[in-house]
């Protein structure tokens, strides 16, 4: 395996008895482990101001305000891992592709790819470490981390990216799409064009979560939005081949893997073997028959039901245990919902849920 600096929280021992970690190698830490996607920001009146006359991209790429908002989410809740704060289409931002995210929509680019040629003439991402262009713009994000495992102290940081299929359906589209036809239309139509710019978006999500390991991070995520809306067949066959080699980006480093997509419970096989060490699952499918499903191989994550973040207490405790007792199958389990959380979340509730998981998880 590749050797990470000194000062990394895996290598001088501050993470080293961390419960997340523990679970995610599927170890039985001293307490259940908790930590929300989407944590960090939207629900927070922190966050709110923070971001107060900063669009979200600068935001993302403003290291210490990215460094404060991860922060933020930890301080308040107590929760056993910070995500980092970022956004997917960070590393398109970066290699100097068109795009931006407008209120209310979503990420919107300037022009979409849809040709041979249209995929050609994207920025090139050389190697890690390179001095390249790319290299050099993930500085920001670097910096960010670093600030960041700086004040965690013994609570680990995720890296996060985008999944490549996510990623190249938002390129393709142009903005957000309800259904992905268009993407999925395209790696029917013409896969050529369809693989060529997953292997870019793969590299760009791989060099990205690569550069956050390198920096402080002590795990990873793979988040992929929209593959669910994949048959398994399609996933298998045009999807898998590239988060396979985004996370393999990391392999040769030792962090765990973790790889969830929303809606993708009928994937939870071919996105484990796609190299996962860790398995996200999101609130439709029960852990226990996740676990099951997989063979019992692989720790979990979730899977709290977002729309039940706004139930009576009564209902939202009863919730809770049933995925406390369903993740106990599993040979590790981390907390956390079954997607992100809900902008009109109340604070209070993610605290009611923290402090319910650390007494009796």
């Amino acid at each position: 395996m590749s050797a990470l600096p000194a000062s990394h929280p895996l290598v001088d021992g501050r993470v080293a008895d961390a419960p997340l970690l523990a679970a995610l190698k599927g170890e039985r830490p001293s307490h259940r482990p908790v930590w929300f996607m989407r944590q960090a920001g939207r629900s927070l009146p922190e966050y709110l101001e923070a971001r107060r006359g900063t669009t979200m991209l600068e935001s993302c790429l403003t290291p210490a305000l990215a460094a404060e908002i991860t922060l933020q989410p930890v301080r308040r809740y107590g929760v056993d891992a910070g995500i980092f704060f970022s956004d997917i289409v960070v590393p398109m931002k970066v290699a100097g592709v068109g795009v931006e995210i407008a209120a209310g929509v979503g990420p919107v680019f300037e022009r979409p790819i849809r040709t041979m040629a249209d995929v050609e003439a994207l920025p090139a991402l050389g190697e890690a470490g390179d001095g390249g262009a790319f290299d050099a713009s993930l500085e920001p994000i670097r910096e960010a981390v670093r600030l960041t495992v700086a004040e965690l102290g013994g609570t680990p940081l995720i890296g996060f990216a985008g999944a490549p299929f996510t990623l190249a359906a938002y390129m393709v589209e142009g903005r957000p799409s309800r259904d992905h036809l268009g993407a999925r239309r395209l790696m029917i139509e013409a896969p050529e064009v369809w693989d060529a710019l997953t292997a870019w978006t793969s590299r760009a999500a791989g060099l990205f979560l690569r550069a956050q390991v390198l920096a402080g991070a002590s795990a990873v995520q793979l988040f992929d939005s929209w593959a669910g809306s994949l048959a398994a067949a399609d996933y298998e066959a045009h999807c898998r081949p590239g988060s396979a080699a985004a996370l393999a980006a990391v392999e040769d480093l030792p962090v765990p893997r973790i790889h969830f997509a929303a809606h993708g419970s009928h994937l939870l096989r071919p996105m484990a073997e796609a190299g996962a060490t860790v398995m996200g699952v999101d609130y439709r499918l029960p852990l226990d028959e996740a676990s099951r499903l997989l063979g019992g191989a692989y720790p979990l994550q979730g899977n709290i039901d977002p729309a039940r973040l706004g139930a009576p207490a009564e209902v939202l405790e009863a919730h809770v245990l049933d995925v406390l007792a369903r993740g106990a199958e599993a040979p590790g389990h981390v907390v956390n919902l079954g997607h992100g959380v809900p902008p009109e979340t109340d604070p209070d509730q993610l605290q009611r849920i923290v402090d319910l998981v650390h007494t009796r998880g």
